[in-house]
């Protein structure tokens, strides 16, 4: 089946999770396989809330959490804005691509650290900031970024 098949067979939580998954890890943006649970939890637990009183706001907002739980910080995101901030050089159309390139380069340094969706706001998110910057830097060295 085609890709376009399978977005469109993608129910609400589905279609979210895809969308997010596209700007923040795109690496793992088509895993429908991945899509697919993350959006029947979601969805269950929706209809579970609802069924124990909560409003339809409410209901919402527990699911969409389930949906994004350990997703919310982003290697992805981490690099593209280092390369935004400290490269400013780069063209803005090419920072997505070479964000792919790096991250597997990257890896050896996020292995370092316990990632956490709340991992952007805790003191090591400078230290991790700073290293990456600096393997980027070799990177850049090595590949002509």
């Amino acid at each position: 089946m085609k890709s376009k098949n399978k977005i469109e067979e993608l129910s609400y939580y589905g279609l979210l999770l895809h969308s997010f998954l596209k700007e923040s890890h795109p690496q793992i943006a088509y895993d429908y396989k991945f899509i697919k649970v993350r959006a029947d939890i979601a969805s269950e637990i929706y209809s579970k809330s609802k069924k124990d009183g909560y409003s339809h706001d409410r209901a919402e907002e527990i699911a969409t959490k389930s949906l994004y739980t350990g997703l919310l910080f982003s290697k992805f995101d981490t690099i593209r804005n280092i390369l935004w901030e400290e490269f400013s050089y780069i063209h803005e159309n090419e920072v997505d691509q070479k964000t792919l390139l790096l991250l597997p380069f990257c890896e050896e340094v996020f292995a370092e650290y316990t990632l956490h969706d709340e991992f952007a706001n805790s003191p090591e998110y400078n230290q991790l900031y700073t290293e990456l910057t600096g393997q980027i830097d070799i990177w850049e060295e090595q590949n002509e970024l």
